[in-house]
């Protein structure tokens, strides 16, 4: 027996002019009025729980016959103007990969950058951050201990009320703090980028070199917004972005240029398995 199948909702694209539907009843309402009477008597008067007994049978039975021994249905009309258009269905099939398949894997990244590589990845982009930020001294401020004593105010607060001629002369403590903090947070971020960037095959550079610089900038800023306002107040943001762009970029660069190593996801099944398996038509396992 065949039977023809029409894709959609239930009764969408039936070709039946009348669909049978459970038929409405108003007993249930009743049953539960009865009830509620019944309840009501306890606390008023005992002919009011008579009267809601009386109605709570009648309902009950009532109900009872709407369902048993046969559940009574109604025709509902189908409105034909009202019907989708039919579904196509698509011819595609998916194709599964076997276990030990060449490209089955099940974890990302397939091949990742060693951690040396952010290192030197990230000792680059400091460099790099390193001039953008003295050039902005010259510029500016007509000095290069300038940056530096304000990257030195991070861990040194006082820095933060220093005068302006202050923070242009030399301090040798706030040189070591600086130099120390910043070759440290570039070493990190170049870990961190490291990691990162296999994680995204595609538009790596964006990522490493825009994205990311950026979204470290707004947390600096609303970071340092917080625990020394004054110090906030003394950056000049704009550059300070530039200079992460600098970072993110220069260090990027050397991340992605590094060699990649092939993690054990690329492997077959057999290779895994440190099994010898001959080629199709050839010998077989040893």
């Amino acid at each position: 027996m065949s039977v023809e199948l029409y894709p959609g909702e239930a009764g969408e694209q039936t070709k039946e002019t009348h669909i049978p539907m459970p038929a409405g009843s108003f007993w249930p309402m009743v049953f539960a009025f009865g009830l509620t009477l019944m309840a009501a008597g306890l606390v008023t008067h005992w002919v009011i729980s008579a009267v809601g007994l009386v109605v709570f049978i009648r309902a009950g039975v009532g109900w009872w016959h709407n369902v048993i021994p046969h559940e009574e249905h109604e025709a509902i009309e189908v409105n034909i103007a009202l019907r989708p258009a039919p579904i196509e269905l698509g011819k595609r099939s998916v194709s599964h990969l076997a276990p030990g398949q060449g490209g089955h894997r099940v974890r990302v990244p397939e091949t990742i950058h060693p951690y040396s590589a952010g290192l030197w990845g990230g000792l680059a982009g400091g460099a790099a951050m390193a001039a953008l930020a003295c050039l902005y001294g010259l510029i500016a401020q007509h000095s290069i201990w300038y940056p530096v004593n304000l990257l030195a105010g991070v861990v040194i607060p006082d820095m933060g009320s220093s005068t302006l001629d202050q923070l242009r002369a030399f301090n040798s403590t706030a040189f070591i703090a600086a130099t120390v903090g910043h070759i440290t947070i570039s070493i990190m971020m170049g870990v961190v980028y490291a990691v990162m960037l296999p994680m995204f095959p595609k538009y790596a550079p964006f990522w490493a070199g825009i994205l990311m610089p950026v979204i470290w900038s707004g947390l600096v800023a609303t970071t340092l917004n917080i625990l020394n306002p004054a110090l906030n107040s003394r950056i000049n943001w704009p550059w300070f972005v530039v200079c992460q762009l600098g970072f993110g970029l220069v260090g990027g660069f050397f991340i992605a240029r590094s060699t990649n190593i092939r993690t054990l996801q690329s492997w077959s099944l057999a290779d895994r398995a440190f099994l010898h398996v001959g080629k199709p038509g050839g010998e077989g396992p040893k």
